[in-house]
């Protein structure tokens, strides 16, 4: 029979990983019974039922000793973890002089230092050599079975030689860089919020999208999003639902989706070591994520604007103390939003006379509901037709603040955009005209350049109805993202981008640049 199935993080099947199980309530002279995994990671054998201390081994991924109850038709599903090198803060955002774990996975010793990412990559601290007494202390293992969902748990060293730093004064975006003997390096942000505001702009960092589109323990909220699959995955196209399902099937799978864990390194946001803030975004995740954030960031500072940065957790919890700031700017990829976190900004923004700069795309598509404390999240997929997104069907459309929605067409393309109300004064010394195009350059490298993609917002019958179409992306299908401005009777205003690429564009597309430098010294004017 099937005993067990063995996987590595991922959820990817391993053969020819080595199995010794020894019954628990037997002899300790009682030799142990061997077996392999085979193609599929099936482990298949004759053992009686009960509980077992089983031994796990297979090169290039930590041996371990793990219990198992044993029980006809229920394999167990033990993971193993490779040997590259990995590591996340916990939590992931805090406020300055809070304390921060790090919990770094390492096969051999590691140098590690913290990180303040803006224009310039600044080092706050060297924090040292790590490694312990022990063949391979410093490599952690993951949980067997489906570990997504309740996070990884990793220890942050053990007694006195606690791994734990306290958050620096200066906030911002921060990324520690773990670095081997090897050469091996790993990176990995904190987000730094103030203990108090200390300036007029609040950014927030779309950590609940990060999490999202986090696969790590096999399951995203675009992989398996329903539920992990009854064995790992030998082959993504036959295996997974994704690829098997149309019409956001991977969504319509389940009708409730099982959590989310924050507590799990994400590889997605890793930031090479020699990589600077103006340089070519690589990778086809870096372009929506932390690394195209934080392109936002430096822009901010060549300009000279002093920023305070904030994670969704923060302004879901009340932490952002909005009414402090004059201008709240969501960065690149803002789609998962709790309902507090919308009910606040709305509030801030129509009640509060707030200012709000939308420099994203496909924001607040999806509401998401903390769970465990904040530690994990659930995303609420279901979106039957007649709604404009996900999050219209669970609380209203989004573009009752953003003044845009997320649709298909024009996805996966970027375009520079086309001027259309030139006489508007977020045009000013631009030297744009009607027809006009700007946009054309851009840092994302994962469809090329272009200021409008590579998912697009649009104007909808839900928007405010004194929202102005300022430009229009060039997108093919009529795909392009709306550029909108409009005011609330209490001085509040919005400004929208309505495309994701749109901040990878700042550093570069001097138009670009131009439009947001207006729209910002407007909203900081009184």
């Amino acid at each position: 029979m099937i005993v067990a199935y063995v996987s590595d993080e991922s959820y990817a099947a391993l053969p020819g990983a080595q199995l010794a199980f020894r019954p628990v309530a037997g002899l300790p002279a009682d030799a142990p019974c061997h077996l392999t995994s085979g193609a599929s990671g099936a482990v298949v054998g004759d053992l009686a039922p009960g509980e077992y201390e089983v031994c796990l081994s297979k090169p290039g991924f930590g041996s371990k000793r793990v219990r198992a109850l044993i029980q006809p038709g229920k394999p167990v599903h033990f993971r193993l973890l490779s040997d590259r090198l990995l590591g996340y803060a916990w939590p992931k955002w805090c406020k300055d002089g809070e304390r921060v774990e790090f919990r770094v996975h390492s096969v051999e010793p590691y140098k590690l230092g913290l990180w303040r990412y803006g224009l310039r990559k600044e080092l706050v601290h060297s924090l040292g050599w790590y490694d312990n007494h022990g063949p391979r202390a410093a490599m952690q293992t993951v949980p067997d079975g489906f570990f997504a969902e309740t996070g990884v748990r990793w220890d942050n060293g053990f007694g006195i030689h606690r791994q734990v730093i306290t958050a620096p004064e200066r906030g911002g975006l921060h990324y520690f860089h773990a670095k081997g003997e090897s050469g091996a390096f790993f990176s990995f942000p904190l987000v730094v919020a103030p203990a108090k505001p200390q300036a007029a702009i609040a950014v927030l960092n779309s950590t609940n999208t990060w999490n999202a589109y986090n696969p790590f323990g096999g399951r995203s909220n675009y992989i398996m999003a329903g539920g992990m699959i009854e064995a790992p995955v030998v082959n993504s196209k036959t295996d997974l639902p994704r690829y098997r399902l149309s019409d956001y099937g991977e969504w319509k799978s389940a009708p409730v989706s099982p959590p989310l864990s924050f507590d799990r390194p994400e590889p997605y946001n890793h930031v090479p070591e020699h990589v600077e803030c103006g340089d070519p975004i690589e990778g086809r995740q870096a372009c929506h994520l932390a690394p195209a954030e934080w392109r936002l960031l430096g822009w901010l500072e060549q300009h000279g604007f002093a920023y305070d940065l904030y994670a969704d957790h923060h302004l879901h919890s009340g932490a952002l103390p909005l009414d402090a700031y004059k201008v709240l700017i969501l960065n690149t990829h803002p789609e998962y939003w709790s309902a507090e976190q919308y009910r606040a900004a709305k509030r801030w923004v129509f009640e509060g006379g707030g200012r709000l700069m939308y420099l994203g795309g496909n924001g607040v598509n999806c509401q998401v509901e903390l769970v465990d404390d904040g530690t994990a999240m659930r995303c609420l997929n279901h979106w039957p037709d007649g709604f404009e997104s996900r999050f219209h069907h669970a609380v209203e459309s989004e573009a009752n603040l953003l003044g845009v929605v997320y649709s298909d067409p024009g996805a996966f393309t970027v375009a520079p955009y086309e001027v259309i109300e030139a006489d508007h004064w977020i045009f000013n010394d631009t030297g744009l005209k009607r027809g006009d195009l700007f946009g054309t350059k851009g840092l994302s490298e994962r469809y090329g350049p272009g200021a409008s993609g590579h998912e697009t917002d649009k104007l909808t019958p839900s928007s405010p109805k004194n929202a102005v179409l300022l430009a229009k992306g060039k997108n093919p299908d009529d795909g392009g993202a709306h550029l909108v401005y409009f005011e609330t009777p209490k001085r509040g205003a919005v400004f929208s981008a309505g495309s994701i690429t749109y901040c990878s564009a700042l550093l570069r597309d001097e138009p670009t640049s131009a439009i947001t430098l207006n729209v910002l010294r407007r909203f900081l004017e009184n």
